[in-house]
């Protein structure tokens, strides 16, 4: 067993895993670049929604002289067919325009899960070690969908709805100014209650889709730990634990709900108190002579007109609102730096070597540990939980203090071409060098080096291309035993990938499925067995062949037949390569150049198995068990 004892279910626990501080509230301006880039379409759009709504202004001046004319008793005559035209005419711009705005609609969301999960996989490994899976899983899906609603929900009918609203303003202006200032006074109103209420929506709706990554937290936790979960007699509390969960989103929800329930009547109360007000007065000035019945009815037309498009509007602020609320939580994860953001600051080297050098590697050589110190922030769960006893288990977090060590001034030389082995107890830091070989994490102290030169000097992508790394926990991908083959090569041949498996004894995997290569491994490998899931993950290294291998427990769930063909493959693909072995078993051990034992984050013994069980206690205890933690 490695250093890095956590399971991937503790991984996800509450204990293991707090959840993140509130994102930033993000702006109009934020939102803006999504919206921009259908800027063709948008304005496509904008055009069809002023014609329309001239099409709109037109009818209730069609509508007064229909009543004029059949007050005159003369023949109605073109009017009709023009009115029938224009109503034609709305209803088809409204049917188009609902299309593209939908369609456009789509396409933001796209766009935003794009750029999100491209941002995702680019991250620094240390916020996947502070995040849960199940609320970036939720950002990725549902705070996107809430950015639709923007164009589908008034936001660009607005422009149109503008239009519409400021005509009709004019048009009743002219009629009679009496009626609009009576109305503008109750639109006056409405307009300000909304805009107080708005406030409240977007807080509420971050604050419910943040909820909402919390049950998508809790629902991954417990899917993914199922088994353990029925195995430990656990499965009402758990169920208790995510319904709890659900009823707290449920509980957000309401609250936007209620301001909701709030805002959307007032359009509909605004437009009945102004009917009402217009009927009552406009009726008495008809009767007055100050107004006739036909402008009293365009006045009524016009007022319907201007109240929709306020509606409209209403609408659009709660729905921009909502958006912003999903937007923040989107842009807290855009606004990360990526994994390769401060290079240039970690080592001015890698200027040079970027550039000047076109991003090559040097001839890879001896990997130098020099004074390595290293430390994870520590987690914000009980210290007196179990889960928190391995040092390396404290997982990083970002703008923690109370950091704890993990290696302390480690220091060693792996030779070009060697066999190294790394042993010792749990914590004692074994992953964590396997861990800065591979530049998930920087040495907080000291350096490490490959070919002579600092690794923080070398381009990330170029530097993994030589290094294959297979895990403790032997992740396997959903899909098929060729996809997860070919992960790190993707140009083997269907030959290449039926050798390296019959190598690491898969050849059974292969022949019983009449699929193949092509056969599933299911969610995590689980139609695999631990033994068959931990061997496809070393076929997967040994299929790429990197001048460097880094094993962690690599044969640990292995029988004695396997551990041993697994050892021959290794032995064979390994000729002429570095190796670095985190060890579980003395035979293992046994065959490395050079063994290097770690206690507390310290180097406290290298040599070969003879040497070290005369000179290190803890090594010859751990010979003389013949297991290796």
């Amino acid at each position: 067993m490695s250093d890095s004892t956590t399971t991937a279910e503790t991984r996800r626990s509450p204990l293991a895993r707090r959840a993140t501080p509130p994102g930033p509230r993000a702006t109009f301006r934020q939102l803006l670049p999504f919206i921009f880039e259908h800027r063709p379409v948008l304005i496509w759009v904008a055009v069809l929604s002023v014609i329309g709504a001239l099409a709109s202004l037109a009818q209730p001046l069609l509508v007064s002289q229909v009543i004029g004319v059949v007050e005159a008793g003369q023949p109605l005559g073109w009017l009709v067919w023009g009115l029938i035209a224009l109503v034609i005419v709305s209803g088809v711009i409204s049917g188009y325009q609902h299309y593209l705005l939908q369609r456009t609609g789509e396409g933001v969301v796209l766009s935003a899960r794009k750029r999100l999960v491209a941002k995702l996989l680019r991250l620094p490994i240390a916020e996947f070690d502070t995040r849960r899976t199940g609320d970036l899983v939720s950002r990725v899906g549902s705070d996107t969908t809430m950015l639709r609603a923007v164009l589908t929900q008034g936001l660009v009918e607005a422009i149109g709805g503008t239009v519409t609203f400021v005509g009709a303003l004019i048009a009743m202006l002219i009629i009679d100014p009496v009626l609009l200032g009576l109305t503008v006074l109750v639109v006056a109103i409405a307009i300000t209650t909304v805009t107080l209420l708005s406030r409240r929506v977007r807080e509420a709706s971050r604050r419910a889709q943040e909820k909402i990554g919390d049950v998508a937290a809790s629902v991954e936790r417990a899917i993914s730990s199922v088994r353990t979960i029925r195995a430990a007699g656990a499965t009402e509390r758990e169920i208790r634990s995510v319904e709890g969960e659900a009823e707290g989103a449920w509980s957000m929800g309401v609250q936007v709900a209620k301001i909701s329930a709030l805002i959307v009547p007032i359009a509909g109360i605004a437009m009945q108190v102004s009917f009402l007000v217009v009927l009552g007065v406009g009726g008495f000035r008809v009767a007055s002579g100050a107004l006739t019945v036909a402008n009293l009815v365009a006045f009524i037309l016009f007022l319907f007109m201007m109240i929709l498009p306020l509606g409209q509007a209403f609408g659009a602020i709660t729905s921009v609102n909502q958006a912003l609320g999903a937007l923040g939580r989107i842009q807290e994860i855009l606004d990360l730096p990526d994994e390769n953001a401060h290079d240039r600051e970690l080592a001015p080297l890698a200027v040079m070597v970027g550039e000047a050098n076109a991003g090559m590697l040097p001839d890879v050589a001896a990997i130098d540990f020099d004074d390595v110190h290293f430390a994870y922030a520590a987690t914000r769960s009980d210290p007196a939980d179990p889960a928190n006893e391995s040092p390396d288990e404290h997982l990083p977090e970002p703008n923690v203090t109370d950091r704890q060590p993990v290696l302390r001034g480690v220091s060693f030389e792996v030779p070009r071409g060697q066999r190294i082995a790394l042993v010792g107890p749990s914590g004692a830091g074994k992953s964590t060098i396997l861990a800065l070989i591979e530049r998930f994490y920087d040495p907080s102290i000291g350096s490490v080096r490959m070919g002579g030169l600092d690794l923080r000097s070398l381009d990330r992508a170029q530097l993994r291309a030589q290094i294959g790394y297979v895990e403790q926990d032997a992740p396997v991908l959903a899909g098929s035993l060729r996809d997860n083959l070919k992960l790190g090569s993707p140009d083997a041949t269907d030959a290449e990938c039926e050798h390296v498996l019959r190598a690491v004894n898969l050849g059974s995997v292969l022949d019983r499925d009449p699929a193949g290569l092509d056969a599933a491994v299911g969610e995590d490998g689980i139609m695999l067995s631990g033994g068959e899931r931990q061997r496809l993950a070393i076929a997967r290294a040994l299929l790429a062949a990197p001048p460097i291998l880094l094993l962690d427990e690599s044969t640990s769930s292995l029988d004695g037949l396997n551990e041993r063909m697994m050892r021959e493959a290794i032995d064979a693909v390994s000729a002429g390569r570095t190796l670095i072995v985190i060890a579980h078993r003395l035979s293992t051990v046994i065959d490395s150049d050079r063994i290097i034992v770690l206690d507390g984050g310290r180097v406290i013994g290298e040599g070969t198995h003879s040497e070290l069980v005369e000179s290190v206690p803890l090594y010859r205890e751990l010979a003389e068990h013949q297991l290796l933690v």
